[in-house]
């Protein structure tokens, strides 16, 4: 039990990384989360500090989901398949998402997780977070909003999880039904901006301006 006690403890400090604040004030010195939407995400670093900046904080963000669901391999109570193993990886993720939210390295201001959920995704069933991705690129390349791809993406996962790509952990494809809830719920202030078509676009203007929004 205190083996398993410091693996969570050890997701929850993966996932607090704060990859976007700390690269925002080494190459740029900003704190991302005083310009742009305040967000420290891949898509603010995309709009504010530029697209290099952006790629390194989606794929650090992505990494931390992915290495946490990873931790599971370190205890020996549940063999791998299990419902129990399923549940521990599962909830090693959501703790490094807990962790990306409230990052206890950057006073509890971060980001929305939705990096660091697909990169729990990958580590969970790579074709379906495959699949997703796809439907976000997409989604994203017609309209430039990347709050409008990431919904449309999680709303498509279960269908991915549970018809196409079908887990055959009961553990797995109750977690895809609920990454949409987690993701709807934390892009709120989003969905109210998308309705009212004030949501704002990547790329729109110039990039890496540290000043606001593009």
């Amino acid at each position: 039990m205190i083996l398993l006690f410091f693996t969570v403890i050890a997701a929850y400090l993966l996932g607090s990384i704060p990859s976007a604040v700390w690269l925002g004030r080494a190459l740029k010195g900003v704190d991302l989360r005083d310009h742009g939407s305040g967000n420290a995400g891949a898509t603010n670093a995309f709009r504010v500090l530029g697209t290099p900046i952006g790629i390194a904080v989606l794929l650090l963000d992505m990494g931390k989901g992915y290495l946490a669901v990873s931790l599971v391999r370190i205890q020996d109570l549940w063999l791998p398949g299990s419902e129990g193993y399923d549940l521990f990886r599962i909830g090693l993720g959501l703790v490094a998402v807990l962790g990306h939210i409230f990052p206890v390295f950057a006073r509890f201001r971060g980001g929305k997780g939705v990096a660091t959920l697909a990169g729990i995704g990958l580590a969970l069933n790579l074709p379906a977070a495959g699949a997703a991705f796809l439907v976000y690129g997409l989604v994203f390349y017609l309209s430039r909003l990347s709050a409008l791809g990431s919904l449309i993406a999680v709303t498509s996962y279960p269908f991915w999880m549970i018809l196409v790509f079908p887990a055959e952990s009961l553990a797995l494809r109750v977690f895809s039904v609920a990454v949409p809830l987690l993701v709807y719920y934390t892009h709120r202030a989003n969905i109210g901006r998308l309705i009212r078509g004030e949501e704002n676009r990547v790329f729109r203007g110039k990039q890496g301006d540290p000043s606001g929004e593009p």
